[in-house]
């Protein structure tokens, strides 16, 4: 009976990929799978991967051994514990950021799930919870979606760690972080997050993995992580699918 029901979902995939053929995620050239990448996308996704800062997760220029930590997260600790990115915000990673973030293409949910389990490979075991970054009202009634959710979703389809999206609110609406500096996007974002009155329990003594799209200076993650750990969360960490690399960031 197994065998049969195999052959039956294997003929039903090969109907589907007839009907519907698998076709890139960035470029939309045919490939072997659906939610994957063709040759040429995936070798334009700049990975981050070891040698990096084992704080802020930025890719660091030489591997000196061991666990590292660039000067910038000792000269100004963030409030998080550790991060990790999954890429670069370059290239196809931008595109595919994009796509998803202003024209509605959700069809990376699988991709994005197994490149963000990959990169926090050393955070998920300990993990009791996935958090995404909260929209505004406003925000989200304009996009109709939170991206960070969609990833959070996605990123608990692949590991079996729960996500949930009602714990970690916004307090008042913040302008655009895009164009400010460092010390203007935290003074936008401070205070700007709480923890719901029902969900303060959950997040008492927790180990938190907050989800993000895109972290440029840290500044809504950090702000994010001040709230939860005030709430009495016992670790937070972060993922996020790409960040805006600085090179003054890499130096250790």
């Amino acid at each position: 009976m197994r065998d049969d029901l195999s052959a039956l979902t294997g003929f039903g995939r090969k109907v589907s990929d007839i009907l519907l053929p698998p076709l890139c995620t960035a470029c939309s050239r045919a490939v072997d799978t659906h939610e994957n990448l063709c040759a040429e996308c995936w070798a334009d996704v700049d990975f981050i991967c070891r040698p990096y800062c084992d704080v802020l997760g930025v890719p660091l220029p030489y591997d000196p051994g061991g666990l590292t930590v660039s000067a910038a997260a000792l000269t100004q600790k963030p409030r998080y514990d550790r991060a990790r990115i999954v890429a670069r915000y370059t290239g196809v990673m931008r595109k595919l950021v994009h796509a998803m973030k202003y024209s509605d293409q959700l069809d990376g949910h699988r991709l994005f799930g197994r490149w963000m389990n990959k990169a926090a490979t050393d955070l998920i075991n300990d993990v009791d919870i996935l958090i995404p970054v909260p929209l505004s009202r406003r925000r989200l009634w304009l996009r109709r979606f939170n991206q960070a959710a969609f990833l959070a979703d996605a990123l608990s389809v692949e590991t079996g760690v729960t996500a949930n999206p009602m714990i970690l609110s916004r307090n008042r609406a913040t302008r655009s972080q895009v164009g400010l500096t460092l010390s203007q996007r935290r003074k936008n974002v401070s205070g700007a997050f709480g923890v719901k009155r029902r969900a303060k329990k959950s997040v008492q003594g927790a180990n938190i993995l907050l989800v993000d799209d895109v972290i440029t200076t840290g500044a809504t993650v950090d702000a994010c992580a001040h709230t939860l750990k005030t709430a009495g969360a016992a670790r937070v960490d972060v993922i996020a699918l790409a960040r805006v690399t600085d090179n003054d960031l890499a130096i250790i």
